[in-house]
C-alpha cells in the first residue's frame, strides 16, 4: 500500500525519501491546518460518549428488540456481536476521528474514492434525527401531563371498553365488582376459542393510542395533520437541542456531565420499584432464560447487529465527530472499553426493568404468556413504563416527572451528538461559516422534518424511515467504512498509525476482528437480511405499496452516495487513464494524516522508519515471508 509522501511502494527508499517528502507534507499541512476546538478535559469526551451511546436505544429499543426475539435468547448473540462487531467498530471510529481531527466526510482523505461513505452516513444520520426528535416530543408531552393531580393514563375513560385501570386500587375495585369485564361489544374484544375470555387493554395503552398519538390504522389516504400539542413539544425539543450545541463542544461538553449521569439515578429508582411489583419475577425470568433454539435463527443475529449499531451509535458519525475534538495523545482505548461495557450493562438494566414491568402487566391483565401483554414498537416505553409508574403508592406524579425527564435527557444526549455530526460536516466543508448559524439552520430543518411524525400516521412513517433510511443505510455503509480503512488503506498501515498515536501496539484481537471477523460477519448478515427481507408491518398491518416504494427509494438514495461521490472524485482528480484515476482514488491523498504540522512531521518519519524496518527484515523464502506476515498480523514484531 503506497502512502503518498510517507511509504514508497517498494519499501526500500523510505528512509532516503523521508526528508524530502516530509517537507512537502509539512507545507501542505500548514496550509490546511485550522485551529480546532478541543474538549475542556478528557472527562467531557467520556461523558459525551456515554450520553450518546447510553440513550433511548438502551431503555426503549433494546427491551423491545429482545422482546421480539425470544427474550433471554437474544442476550447471547448480542454479547457475541458486541465483542466481534460492536467494540471493534467503536474503537476504530474513535481512532480515526482522533487521528485526523476531522468529521465523517473529511476523514476519507485516507481513501478519497470512499468519500461517499461519509456523505451516505450523513444521510442516514439525518433520517435518524428526523424521527428521533419526535420521540423527544412524546417524552415532553408525558412530562407536561405528569403535573396533573391524577396521572391521565392511570384510569379508563367512559368510551374505552375492555379497559383495565393502570392505577392499582382501581384495578382491584374493578376486579371485585366485575366492571372491567363490561361492554364486551367494543372493538378491542377478541374472543378466544378455548375459554371465551376477552382481551383486556391497560388504560396506559389506550391513552397512548387514542389520546396522545391518535393512532391511524390506515395511511392510504394520508397521515393526517400534525397534532398541535405534540408540535409544541417538538418545537421545545429543538430549542433545547440548539441551546446545547450552539457553541459546539464548549457548550455540549459541559452539559454532558448531566446528560450522562442523571438518567442512571432515575433508572435505578425505577428498577427497585419494578422488581417489587407482583408478577415481576415471571417477566424477569422470561427475559433472562435462554431459548437455545433461537440461537440458530439468523434473524436473531441480524437484530443483534442492528441493535448494537443503534445503541453504540457506530456507523452514523457521532463517535468520529466527538473523537475529532480530542487532543492527539488522548487515551481513547480506555474510553472505548468503558463506554462499550457500560452501554451493555445499561441495556441489561433497562431490559430487566421493562420485563419486570411486563410481568406485572401480564399479572394484572390475567395473561399467562408475557409475549401477549403489549405490542412491540415505539409505544413500549410510553405504555409499559407509565403503567408501572401509576402503581407507585406515594406521589406517582413525582416519579413520572423524574422518569420522563430522564427519558428526555437520554434522548437529548443522543440527538445532540447526531445533530452535531451534521453541523461538523458542514463547518468542516465551509470553514468560514459560523458554527451557531449552521446549528440554528439545521435545527429549524430538523423541526420541519419532524412534523410528519407527530401526525396520526406518524408512527407508520417512523417505522418506514427507521427500517429503510436508518437501519439498512447505516449498515451497508458501515461495511464499506471498515473495508475502506482495513482492506484498502491496509491493516498494517492503520495499525502503524494507531501505534504512533497511542504509543501501544495493536493486539491480535483487534487485528483479527478488523480484518476478518467483523467485516465477514457484517457482510453475511447483510446478505441474509436482503435475501429474506419481507414487507414491513406496523401494528400487524402491512404498508401500502406506495409506502414500500418510497422506503426503497430512501434506501437507494443513501446507498447510492458511495458510488456517486466516488465517481465525482475520480472525475475531478483525473490522473492519466480512467483505470489510473481509479487506482489513485484508492490511495491516501496529501491531506491524510494528523492535522497538527509538528505531529505530522513526526508521523511521516515514524511511517518511513517502519517501512524501512519491515523491508530490512523481508525474507526471500516463502516460509520466511509467511512468518513475517504472521508476526505483522499479530503485532508481535519489534
Amino acid at each position: 500500500m503506497e502512502l503518498k509522501g510517507v511509504q514508497p511502494s517498494n519499501g526500500t527508499a523510505a528512509a532516503a525519501n523521508g526528508t524530502a517528502n516530509g517537507s512537502a507534507e509539512k507545507t501542505d499541512a500548514e496550509n490546511q491546518a485550522v485551529e480546532r476546538t478541543n474538549w475542556g478535559n478528557g472527562l467531557e469526551f467520556l461523558m459525551s460518549c456515554i450520553s450518546v451511546s447510553v440513550g433511548l436505544g438502551n431503555v426503549w429499543r433494546f427491551p423491545f428488540t429482545a422482546y421480539e426475539n425470544g427474550g433471554g435468547a437474544f442476550l447471547i448473540p448480542y454479547i457475541i456481536v458486541l465483542f466481534l462487531i460492536g467494540k471493534p467498530m467503536y474503537y476504530l471510529e474513535m481512532i480515526i476521528g482522533q487521528f485526523t481531527s476531522q468529521g465523517t466526510v473529511k476523514i476519507w482523505s485516507v481513501v478519497p474514492g470512499f468519500v461517499g461513505v461519509g456523505y451516505g452516513q450523513a444521510f442516514g444520520t439525518i433520517c435518524i434525527i428526523s424521527y428521533y426528535s419526535s420521540l423527544l416530543a412524546l417524552t415532553l408531552y408525558y412530562l407536561f401531563v405528569s403535573f396533573q393531580s391524577e396521572l391521565p393514563w392511570s384510569y379508563c375513560r367512559d368510551e374505552w371498553t375492555n379497559c383495565v385501570n393502570s392505577r392499582p386500587q382501581d384495578y382491584t375495585e374493578n376486579l371485585l365488582t366485575g366492571m372491567s369485564w363490561a361492554n364486551q361489544t367494543a372493538r378491542n374484544v377478541s374472543v378466544l376459542a378455548d375459554n371465551d375470555t376477552v382481551k383486556l387493554q391497560s388504560s396506559s395503552e389506550l391513552y397512548f393510542l387514542d389520546v396522545v398519538i391518535k393512532e391511524k390504522l390506515d395511511i392510504s389516504d394520508g397521515v393526517g395533520n400534525p397534532d398541535w400539542k405534540l408540535t409544541i413539544a417538538l418545537f421545545v425539543s429543538w430549542v433545547v437541542i440548539f441551546l446545547v450545541i450552539m457553541r459546539g463542544v464548549k457548550s455540549s461538553g459541559k452539559a454532558a456531565y448531566f446528560l450522562a449521569l442523571f438518567p442512571y439515578v432515575v433508572l435505578f429508582v425505577l428498577l427497585i420499584r419494578a422488581v417489587t411489583l407482583e408478577g415481576a419475577r415471571d417477566g424477569i425470568l422470561f427475559f433472562l432464560e435462554p431459548q437455545w433454539g433461537e440461537l440458530l435463527n439468523p434473524t436473531v443475529w441480524k437484530e443483534a447487529v442492528v441493535q448494537c449499531f443503534f445503541s453504540l451509535a457506530v456507523g452514523s458519525g457521532p463517535i468520529i465527530m466527538f473523537a475529532s475534538y480530542n487532543r492527539f495523545d488522548h487515551g481513547i482505548y480506555r474510553d472505548a472499553m468503558i463506554v462499550t461495557t457500560l452501554d451493555t450493562l445499561t441495556s441489561l438494566l433497562g431490559g430487566i426493568t421493562i420485563f419486570a414491568i411486563l410481568g406485572n402487566l401480564a399479572h394484572n391483565l390475567q395473561i399467562e404468556n408475557i409475549r401477549d401483554v403489549v405490542r412491540s414498537g415505539t409505544g413500549l416505553a410510553f405504555i409499559s413504563y407509565p403503567d408501572a409508574i401509576s402503581k407507585f403508592q406515594a406521589v406517582p406524579q413525582l416519579f413520572s416527572v423524574l422518569f420522563f425527564f430522564m427519558l428526555f435527557v437520554l434522548g437529548i444526549g443522543s440527538i445532540v451528538a447526531l445533530q452535531s455530526t451534521i453541523v461538523t460536516i458542514i463547518c468542516d466543508q465551509f470553514k468560514d461559516w459560523k458554527y451557531w448559524k449552521v446549528a440554528l439552520t439545521t435545527s429549524v430543518c430538523g423541526f420541519l422534518m419532524g412534523l410528519v411524525y407527530v401526525t396520526p400516521g406518524g408512527q407508520w412513517i417512523l417505522t418506514l424511515v427507521d427500517f429503510y433510511g436508518g437501519t439498512y443505510v447505516v449498515f451497508i455503509l458501515a461495511i464499506f467504512e471498515l473495508a475502506g480503512i482495513v482492506w484498502v488503506y491496509g491493516l498494517q498501515n492503520f495499525c502503524d498509525d494507531i501505534e504512533f498515536m497511542c504509543n501501544r501496539r495493536v493486539s491480535w484481537y483487534w487485528r483479527a476482528c478488523w480484518s476478518v471477523f467483523t467485516p465477514v460477519m457484517m457482510i453475511i448478515i447483510f446478505i441474509y437480511s436482503m435475501a429474506t427481507i419481507e414487507p414491513i408491518k406496523y401494528s400487524e398491518l402491512y404498508f401500502p405499496e406506495a409506502a414500500n416504494v418510497a422506503g426503497w427509494l430512501l434506501f437507494a438514495i443513501g446507498a447510492a452516495q458511495f458510488p456517486l461521490w466516488g465517481l465525482w472524485y475520480i472525475s475531478r482528480h483525473q490522473q492519466g487513464t480512467l483505470w489510473q484515476s481509479f487506482k489513485a482514488s484508492l490511495k491516501p491523498s496529501d491531506r491524510w494524516g494528523p492535522a497538527n504540522p509538528d505531529i505530522r512531521r513526526e508521523w511521516v518519519i515514524f511511517k518511513n522508519q517502519k517501512a524501512a524496518e519491515r523491508s530490512a527484515r523481508q525474507e526471500t523464502t516463502k516460509l520466511g515471508l509467511f512468518w513475517r506476515k504472521l508476526t505483522n498480523f499479530c503485532g508481535s514484531n519489534k
